[in-house]
């Protein structure tokens, strides 16, 4: 059985906080390692709030620069210095984009005691870890902004009961899954034949953004794409005009791409429920949940 994926949402709300909800960031846990997507203010403390540890932290995927998904990188490297990190931290954010977020790093002075690695990212494979790959794809708002998908790598499942009538055993295994098929005991045997080949689990993340046709297309069969839905349907004008999304129209983008669930959020502040925005989005695409911070889904 694979592993399981957890998605924890520590901040919620969108441009300015309130007193229910953080600014943007999501914790992707996977395999004792957790990736960060954006990091508002206080998303050190939200870290904590849910048991995360910061040390654990291995990347940071800032969508744009706009400092509600950003401010909270400042706080969050000196406090893994204070607590004496001695690991790497790679920050990925758009290319171009790189200076503007060395004064945060720089500002006091302050003494960070491990490296800190800033990559400029373009359409394409921004990362590749462990079993899984992290991809940035390009989104429609008021500055460079990328969103991110999160792809665990394909994994086969052999039916051992049928390699062990053929003969299969040992390091036989590691070499049919890697040529696709070898010979046991002067027969041609197939990896199709004796294993089943099982796709990755693929997580979305898409802030700040209009909705865009390469958004549904990186959706396609997505377990769960986490998108934008700032605001109601009547004010989709001022979703046009400051390049955001209504509810409705992030559910349009999972239902283009089949996605297997939807999480709205980055909500504006005006909302304090967001009934009116799930109820939206419900009637165009009927497997949608609103964020809210501490929830976490497992995959």
């Amino acid at each position: 059985m694979p592993l399981p994926i957890k998605i924890v949402f520590l901040g919620t709300s969108a441009s300015s906080p309130t007193k229910e909800r953080n600014l943007p960031s999501v914790a992707v846990e996977y395999e004792g390692s957790t990736y960060l997507f954006d990091c508002g203010e206080g998303t050190q403390r939200q870290l904590m709030q849910n048991s995360i540890s910061p040390q654990k932290i291995k990347a940071i995927f800032i969508t744009h620069m706009h400092g509600d998904h950003v401010i909270g990188v400042a706080g969050l490297i000196r406090t893994l210095a204070l607590n004496k990190r001695t690991d790497p931290l790679e920050i990925f954010v758009p290319e171009g984009e790189e200076k503007k977020l060395m004064p945060l790093i720089t500002f006091d002075k302050a003494f960070i005691n491990y490296k800190i690695i800033i990559k400029g990212v373009r359409a394409g494979v921004a990362m590749k870890g462990r079993g899984f790959s992290v991809h940035a794809f390009k989104l429609m708002h008021s500055v460079p902004t990328y969103g991110y998908s999160f792809q665990e790598e394909g994994r086969v499942r052999f039916d051992h009961e049928k390699c062990k009538k053929l003969g299969i055993k040992g390091s036989m295994y590691s070499e049919i899954e890697k040529k696709g098929r070898i010979r046991v005991e002067g027969k041609a045997v197939s990896l199709k034949s004796v294993a089943k080949e099982l796709k990755g689990r693929k997580i979305v993340y898409a802030t700040d953004t209009r909705p865009t046709k390469t958004t549904s297309k990186i959706s396609e069969n997505a377990e769960l794409l986490i998108h934008e839905a700032t605001y109601a349907d009547e004010f989709q004008e001022l979703a046009k005009q400051r390049l955001h999304s209504t509810a409705s129209e992030a559910a349009e983008v999972a239902k283009r791409g089949k996605a297997k669930m939807l999480i709205i959020f980055h909500m504006s502040a005006r909302y304090k429920s967001p009934s009116a925005l799930l109820k939206e989005a419900r009637k165009v695409f009927k497997n949608t949940e609103a964020a809210y911070d501490g929830m976490v889904i497992t995959l």
